[in-house]
């Protein structure tokens, strides 16, 4: 016996009519009678009295009902708690993220995130942008988090942030008394760079060149933190997101100036793979990082479940 049936019957029971069952299940009244008859024969008892006006219950049909009537309740009660359960995110979650975004970036994000869903568990590795793209398509990583975000066949971008570029000086460099400074300026000077595979340096290096700015690369580094500290010991002077330098700025180590000729945005992006389920704790983490539901912000991005 199916609890389907026994939901067509209290349903009968409790509307008094074959009609009205069907349309509360949708199906044909004749499979309401059909589903009658098969308990009837089950417990070889009549169950119901099919009176003119109305359908009454026997006594067996009271008690069946009453029976059922309980079983049906504890059943939906089960059905509940077990959808409450599933979106409640637990379990883990692994973020592949460049070292700039995931230091300085994402902190506040991930207190949040543990904050609202403390049975999700948080594992964070620092990667080259290259290796971030790989770690999410292979499934090595749920999420990623690079600057510059590029779609993939296989992979969907959704915006996070942007970061504002400033120059980057020691205190003691002549430049640091400047309020605010034009790229042509660095023409000539020492320079820290990424390395030349990093998208953040294939940005940087063009809008040098856009504004004719030609520089002498002292340095190439792979990840940020070494990038400021080379320019804090006077190697060089670099061009890096404000947001990833202000602690050194609070510190009084580095001098991060405006750029004189606009504003300058490094976009930054979580990498998701398309057409893939996500776990209720990668859904989570989603939806703190970018705001909205986990379902709506996929979809938004091209990547549904």
């Amino acid at each position: 016996m199916q609890l389907e049936t026994l939901k067509v019957f209290c349903d009968v029971v409790e509307s008094k009519s074959f009609s009205k069952a069907a349309r509360l299940n949708r199906v044909t009244q004749s499979a309401v009678s059909q589903q009658i008859r098969s308990l009837e024969k089950r417990y070889d008892r009549k169950l119901l009295d099919r009176a003119p006006r109305a359908i009454q219950p026997t006594r067996a049909g009271e008690k069946l009902y009453e029976a059922a009537r309980e079983v049906l309740v504890r059943f939906e009660a089960l059905e509940a708690g077990m959808r409450a359960q599933s979106e409640e995110a637990e379990g883990p979650v692994t973020v592949a993220t460049i070292h700039s975004v995931g230091l300085h970036e994402i902190q506040s994000h991930l207190k949040e995130l543990l904050r609202r869903y403390p049975r999700v568990n948080v594992r964070v590795a620092y990667r080259r942008s290259d290796e971030v793209y790989e770690e999410v398509a292979s499934g090595e990583a749920d999420v990623g988090l690079v600057a510059y975000p590029r779609e993939k066949r296989e992979l969907a971008a959704i915006p996070f942030s942007e970061d504002r570029l400033v120059v980057v000086v020691p205190p003691d460099s002549p430049l640091a008394r400047k309020g605010e400074i034009p790229l042509s300026r660095l023409d000539g000077i020492n320079f820290v760079a990424f390395d030349r595979d990093i998208p953040t340096r294939r940005a940087v290096d063009k809008l040098l060149r856009d504004h004719g700015a030609s520089v002498e690369v002292r340095m190439e580094l792979d990840n940020i933190e070494t990038v400021k500290r080379a320019v804090e010991i006077g190697l060089g002077v670099s061009v890096l997101p404000r947001a990833a330098v202000q602690p050194e700025i609070q510190a009084g180590s580095l001098v991060a100036l405006p750029i004189a000729d606009g504003d300058f945005i490094r976009p930054i992006g979580i990498l998701v793979r398309r057409n893939r389920s996500l776990s209720r704790a990668a859904e989570a983490l989603l939806e703190v990082f970018v705001g909205g539901r986990a379902e709506e912000i996929l979809a938004g991005a091209g990547a549904s479940k």
